[in-house]
């Protein structure tokens, strides 16, 4: 992946966490955005993100999804890109998985 698109990536990641944390709070509940993966055209993105408490994680979704028409419009106000990707957003385990292997790796040595 080029150093732009590296750049894309990480300023479209910063510029959506800014707006969630701000317009679109999870009542007793917290979204992250982990990674953004943009398409070669910019046209697309995919959006990974992960949400505590994990039961959470359709509610999130679900609004994040409403509010791709607002998020789009207030970065192309605020950023000077020629087209703002479509956003697709996923729910990313890599942290759930990485939290199951260590417990048990936990359990394995506990078991020793």
């Amino acid at each position: 992946m080029s150093h732009r698109m590296l750049q894309i990536n990480e300023l479209l990641r910063t510029e959506l966490s800014n707006l969630i944390a701000r317009e679109l709070p999870l009542e007793n509940g917290l979204i992250t955005i982990t990674y953004v993966k943009c398409g070669a055209d910019l046209k697309h993105a995919s959006i990974g993100i992960s949400v505590l408490p994990e039961h959470l994680s359709g509610t999130a979704l679900r609004k994040l999804s409403q509010h791709n028409t607002g998020f789009s419009q207030t970065l192309k106000k605020k950023l000077r890109f020629k087209f703002i990707p479509k956003f697709h957003w996923e729910i990313d385990t890599l942290e759930r998985n990485a939290i199951e292997i260590d417990k048990a790796v936990a359990d394995a040595k506990n078991s020793d």
